[in-house]
């Protein structure tokens, strides 16, 4: 089978709204993991065992699940508790959840970093708890962490695919049905390697100028 320029053409606009889609989940997955990620560190270092150690299960089953189950669960159980979501809203959720939880462990890394004269400063300037997470901690511990908190984001790009899984239309699900339709597959699989290649490489600029900006964190 020869490659056909003008069938590119034809089906290049509806992989560009594939494309949309993707980077739209992937950006919004992120902003979730990161704030869910930062709350489950936080939970997890907390005194009251309680609350520190149920967190710590929760985070761990979620670690320890395939993605693609977890996606299934939500999109597909949920309406069966009453709870029924639209495939981009359970996708997104989705990725939040399970990357917030290795975001997690790169913000414990960070905290941890910081050194305890710093708490113990805080402390004898009678900085409330939240004065001192948000004015002497976080602003310590951050600028370390994006760097890898950046390789997180090209991650969750390169598993956007599972959310074919969950009827989603994003790139992936697209070029399938394209595909599928005009049992044509070497275009719109190969100009989906293409768009995944070009976007990871800009995200790979990215995230080196990240780390010649703030250092590396492995």
């Amino acid at each position: 089978m020869e490659w056909d320029w003008a069938f590119v053409i034809q089906i290049l606009p509806t992989l560009v709204e594939g494309v949309k889609i993707t980077i739209l989940a992937t950006v919004l997955g992120y902003v979730l993991a990161a704030i869910v990620g930062l709350a489950i560190a936080i939970i997890r270092r907390s005194k009251n065992k309680l609350i520190a150690r149920p967190m710590g299960f929760v985070a761990e089953f979620i670690r320890g699940t395939p993605l693609l189950v977890q996606l299934y669960f939500i999109f597909y159980v949920l309406p069966d508790l009453g709870i029924t979501l639209s495939p981009l809203v359970a996708g997104v959720i989705g990725l939040g959840l399970h990357y917030g939880t290795y975001t997690a462990e790169v913000y414990r890394a960070g905290i941890d970093n910081v050194a305890r004269g710093q708490w113990e400063a805080a402390r004898a300037c009678n900085l409330s708890s939240t004065q001192t997470w948000t004015q002497i901690i976080l602003p310590q511990a951050l600028p370390p962490m994006i760097p890898a908190l950046a390789n997180y984001f090209i991650a969750m790009f390169k598993e956007t695919p599972l959310l074919s899984a969950i009827t989603v239309l994003e790139l992936m699900n697209q070029a399938r049905s394209i595909a599928n339709y005009n049992y044509r597959y070497i275009e719109p699989i190969t100009l989906v390697g293409a768009f995944f290649l070009v976007i990871s490489l800009i995200s790979v600029v990215g995230l080196r100028w990240l780390e010649r900006r703030y250092g590396r964190i492995d």
